[in-house]
């Protein structure tokens, strides 16, 4: 008999049982009996799940870029006295910085610009005093920040052209903070999970204290977000982010 042969014999007599098998005891013997499977869900529930879920994930992203659209229209004039107050302080009103969205796509994020011009130059330059948790850089005394962006980071004015981003489909309103590819490059598997839904605007992480959170703990409000996001949660988000930006708790 092959060696080949031999193997095949050997892989059909320990094949696993069918059926689960339970120790039964008894004055002279122990034997192994067959224990009837207990009742599962079946398997049709879970597709009808993905579904539904699917069907509510369209509506919020439709429902996305409609709230986008009336704000911008709504925030018009604020967005043009916000960009000239920063022009006025010198240097351009905006700055572009690369962030990564859902499933790892590099995008333009777009903020009013709130530090110096050279801020990403004289970063380097700081990191012996980097106050920020895991990969991220925090400072709450940064001197990059200019007095112009140091008002529109209290009550985060800085972020609203990132409806830009909203409407053109990278970013949604709520979602987990949107992270700059050095930080993705420090992942663990666990981290990236982050990646499974567009970044937000505003999140969990925004209404729980947002830089006075440690790494960890924005991290599993960002995991809590990818795995239980439903419509409530959404609207308990919405009604903590006004809290959040009038409170300005851990704004810098």
């Amino acid at each position: 008999m092959t060696a080949a042969v031999q193997t095949a014999s050997l892989t059909t007599h320990l094949r696993a049982p069918t059926r689960p098998l339970r120790l039964v005891e008894d004055p002279d013997t122990v034997v192994l009996t067959p224990v009837r499977p207990q009742a599962v869900v079946p398997d049709e529930v879970q597709p009808a799940a993905r579904v539904a879920r699917g069907l509510v994930g369209a509506a919020k992203a439709v429902s996305d870029v409609t709230v986008a659209a009336v704000l911008l229209l709504l925030a018009a004039p604020v967005l043009l006295a916000v960009a000239l107050a920063v022009r006025l302080d010198g240097g351009p009103a905006f700055f572009l910085q690369k962030r990564v969205g859902r499933g790892g796509a590099e995008f333009r994020m777009v903020k009013f610009r709130s530090m110096v011009v050279d801020a990403e130059h004289v970063r380097a330059l700081l990191e012996s005093v980097d106050e920020g948790a895991g990969p991220l850089f925090k400072m709450r005394r940064d001197p990059r920040i200019t007095r112009v962006g140091a008002l529109l980071r209290r009550y985060s004015l800085d972020e609203l052209p990132q409806l830009f981003n909203v409407l053109a489909g990278q970013m949604s309103l709520i979602g987990p903070r949107p992270p700059l590819p050095r930080e993705v490059a420090t992942y663990t598997r666990r981290e990236h999970r982050r990646l499974a839904v567009k970044p937000g605007m505003t999140g969990l992480w925004q209404v729980s204290g947002r830089s006075d959170l440690s790494w960890e703990e924005s991290i599993k409000l960002d995991l809590r977000y990818v795995d239980e996001w439903n419509l409530g949660m959404e609207a308990r988000i919405i009604a903590g982010t006004a809290r959040a930006v009038l409170g300005g708790r851990g704004a810098y």
